[in-house]
């Protein structure tokens, strides 16, 4: 070996460390495209109830207060696992309680946060449980990190 750390290796280090690390960023982008988001892929369940929900969820911008999976503001609780905290994994149950939930809105509590009333419809509120139904079935590798978000 030599004594000296000259130009030559310098260039060898660089090239082979970037064509290993290219490689490996290749090989796990392959991995999570292949095998790890088929298994995640929840794309069947997605009923036009769910995509309407959807764009209530962003007409109403309720990702200004909320947030799903982590995204959003934390202004207001987490709605990822609303579902599971709030209907105990009953679509009826769910859809009576947000139905009740939001026609109350807001409350006049003193000192509390309040959402304010968006004069949804009943069926519009049904749109809306759907759609955080089917996101509370996403596997989010277990987040929020406690049951209340």
């Amino acid at each position: 070996m030599a004594e000296r750390f000259t130009k030559g290796m310098a260039r060898n280090i660089y090239l082979g460390g970037s064509a290993f690390f290219v490689l490996l960023f290749l090989a796990l982008t392959f991995d999570t495209q292949l095998r790890a988001m088929p298994e995640r892929d929840n794309r069947d369940q997605l009923t036009d109830q769910v995509v309407r929900g959807k764009h209530l969820w962003e007409e109403n911008n309720c990702v200004g207060c909320h947030s799903i999976m982590g995204e959003g503001a934390y202004f207001a609780p987490e709605l990822g696992n609303v579902f599971d905290r709030r209907g105990g994994g009953n679509s009826e149950v769910f859809r009576s309680y947000l139905n009740a939930w939001m026609n109350a809105m807001p409350t006049n509590v003193p000192g509390r946060r309040q959402m304010p009333n968006f004069n949804l419809t009943d069926d519009e509120i049904d749109d809306l449980a759907a759609f955080l139904e089917w996101t509370s079935k996403i596997d989010d590798n277990d987040w929020p990190p406690n049951i209340e978000g």
